[in-house]
């Protein structure tokens, strides 16, 4: 088969290479899928770096995110056939510890995510635990459905989940190009809250108040974040905050709080080294909440909603495989908005 994989860890893109790999053999609790459609995460990224205690099976076929047909079932599989069309949650588990015990299988002792830890979606072939799998409805777009997996499951998590946003708070979502913050933005609506959303330029600016964001900020213009919304909101600050970015912006997100408020955050893609204002924190009662992917009554309810059309998750473009690398290349320079699909057909 065909597969996108790279030789070794690098900050460099000319460690990526399209070749031909055998097709995975499942095991008794496992079906094999013929992708039809991947798309990128940062993830992808941070993956191809590196870091310690990361120990692949090189060359790694990285992609998180999928859709695709059910080609193969394992000997204990009975509820899936080939044919069927699925996706995913991309969060690995192993349905035996006292985390998977009680249903928080994102925090799995043996946790892992599919294209990070073991061989992902950039391929013809990938391999999953039947446990993981989600239907697709015939006639359902494939592209959208592999467009949401990680991201609208992580915001859902994230936002909703450990979140606890409710109908008429405000929230600020830090970053308007990347998956994951739109899906906060369109999940965020869905619930019934006021959405203001950061914006790095005029362009994105408009894009996002046209998803539906009730006021936009353009960094551009306005590079004291803390000002702006401490200025529009009256001086009450917000009740949530978003982000994401990490060092770049944290200090500054947490005095956009008010009193109560809460900072959400799922990772930190301008670093994580930060000073935290721990004056803020006890002294406006904040909170900090931090997840990571989600379990999967989260991801049934997730995809409950896109297949019900409450939401549909904004495709910025569409590749080749042997195009990977362009298309990495798009999303590094923060070009993009919303999110990158790898055609794999």
């Amino acid at each position: 088969m065909r597969a996108l994989v790279f030789h070794r860890h690098s900050p460099d893109l000319d460690v990526y290479d399209l070749i031909e790999l055998p097709v995975p053999e499942i095991g008794p609790e496992e079906v094999l899928i013929k992708v039809h459609y991947a798309a990128l995460n940062r993830l992808d990224d941070w993956v191809r770096r590196g870091w310690k205690g990361l120990n692949l099976h090189l060359p790694h076929v990285p992609g998180s995110d999928f859709a695709g047909e059910i080609v193969a079932v394992g000997d204990r599989v009975s509820e899936w056939q080939p044919g069927q069309l699925v996706t995913g949650n991309p969060t690995l588990f192993c349905n035996r510890c006292r985390y998977c015990e009680r249903g928080d299988h994102h925090l799995c002792e043996h946790f892992a995510i599919v294209g990070e830890h073991v061989a992902g979606s950039y391929a013809e072939f990938m391999k999953l635990p039947a446990r993981n799998l989600i239907a697709v409805p015939d006639g359902f777009d494939l592209k959208l459905a592999a467009a949401a997996s990680l991201v609208h499951l992580t915001a859902w998590r994230n936002l909703i989940v450990d979140g606890g946003l409710r109908p008429g708070e405000t929230v600020l979502i830090v970053g308007a190009g990347g998956g994951v913050n739109i899906a906060a933005l369109q999940l965020a609506r869905l619930t019934g809250a006021t959405v203001w959303v950061v914006a790095g330029n005029a362009e994105k600016a408009a894009r996002v108040h046209a998803l539906g964001a009730d006021w936009v900020i353009d960094r551009s213009q306005e590079p004291n974040l803390g000002k702006a919304v401490w200025r529009k909101s009256g001086r009450q600050g917000v009740d949530v905050v978003v982000d994401n970015v990490g060092a770049a912006t944290w200090s500054q997100s947490l005095r956009c709080l008010g009193k109560g408020g809460r900072l959400l955050t799922v990772g930190g893609t301008s670093g994580y080294g930060t000073a935290t204002p721990v004056n803020l924190i006890f002294g406006r009662q904040l909170r900090i909440i931090g997840s990571s992917m989600g379990n999967m009554d989260d991801a049934r309810r997730m995809f409950h909603l896109l297949f019900k059309g409450r939401f549909t998750p904004v495709i910025d473009s569409e590749w080749p495989l042997h195009d990977y690398v362009p298309a990495l290349q798009r999303m590094l320079s923060g070009e993009h908005f919303g999110k990158i699909l790898i055609s794999v057909l």
